[in-house]
């Protein structure tokens, strides 16, 4: 019977949970940047105007489809050196890392390669743009894409260089233009649709991942966390990645957001009677228990 009663309790409190989610700052889109990958020698380098083109236009697509897209220069101005090309891919992920205001949650990595074939009455461009969309906190791939310039793109056999780039920049804008429309696609595929205000989730996108640190959490009371943390809507699955007596590291996927996530942790240490303070910075949240 005492276990029967428990279970409901925490039924309750779970439900209650649901209800104080909804408020303002609830999921919306994801924060974006887009990001150029040219460290094989082969690629366009980003800053080629063709590059310049092909970026404002897959941004220009993504803000036509209310994304809220960043600008890596404005966002790293102060504290990265700018202007770098032929970078790698781990330089990316690093910047897109260490960004926390706004935290960015998605980067589109793109890489384009463009040529000319020469015949004897005119000249062939030859046009692909491929990356793919990463998750920047869990490091999942999200989606792969590439596109193609068709064969019937042809410019004036006698087009010297500055002739070639405006007209490779013109064929690679439409491009980008449609593979702005599909990465549109693929990141409304993979957010989790926890729109405002809603009590239910959509749990059929990508489920977002989190690392939850609980310090000064001895004897059973654990076992009352890890109940609560099954409980929450939206919940996965966890995974212990780190214990001690009075410490304690999980893996922990769910389909809300940090927001949601940030207040439930504060509701459950208030429905434990537990006094403690809840931070996160990126997907990282820590919950440290305060004795009294």
């Amino acid at each position: 019977m005492t276990t029967i009663l428990r279970s409901l309790a925490v039924g309750l409190v779970l439900m209650s949970f649901v209800v104080a989610a909804g408020g303002a700052d609830a999921a919306g889109k994801p924060y974006v940047m887009i990001m150029g990958e040219d460290s094989d020698r082969d690629t366009v380098p980003c800053n080629s105007r063709v590059f310049k083109r092909v970026l404002n236009a897959i941004t220009n697509q993504l803000n036509a489809r209310d994304f809220d897209v960043y600008d890596e220069t404005v966002l790293t101005e102060e504290d990265f050196e700018q202007d770098r090309c032929r970078r790698t891919d781990q330089e990316l992920v690093g910047i897109a890392k260490s960004l926390t205001r706004p935290p960015i949650d998605v980067i589109v990595v793109f890489s384009m390669y463009a040529s000319a074939e020469e015949f004897s009455y005119t000249k062939k461009i030859h046009a692909r743009i491929e990356g793919r969309l990463l998750n920047v906190h869990s490091g999942k791939h999200i989606a792969n894409f590439e596109v193609t310039s068709p064969s019937t793109w042809t410019v004036p056999k006698d087009c010297p260089r500055e002739c070639m780039l405006e007209k490779v920049g013109d064929k690679a804008k439409i491009l980008a233009t449609d593979l702005g429309a599909i990465i549109s696609l693929q990141l409304q595929n993979w957010q989790s649709g926890d729109a405002q205000g809603a009590e239910t989730i959509d749990e059929s996108g990508e489920p977002n991942a989190y690392v939850l640190v609980f310090d000064g959490f001895c004897d059973d009371s654990i076992n009352d966390v890890e109940e609560h943390l099954a409980g929450f809507l939206g919940y996965v699955r966890h995974r212990p990645t780190g214990t001690s007596f009075c410490h304690h590291e999980y893996w922990y996927e769910s389909h809300i957001d940090r927001a949601r996530l940030n207040r439930n942790l504060r509701k459950m240490l208030e429905s434990l009677s537990m006094h403690g303070q809840v931070s996160f910075e990126g997907n990282i949240f820590k919950v440290e228990k305060i004795p009294l």
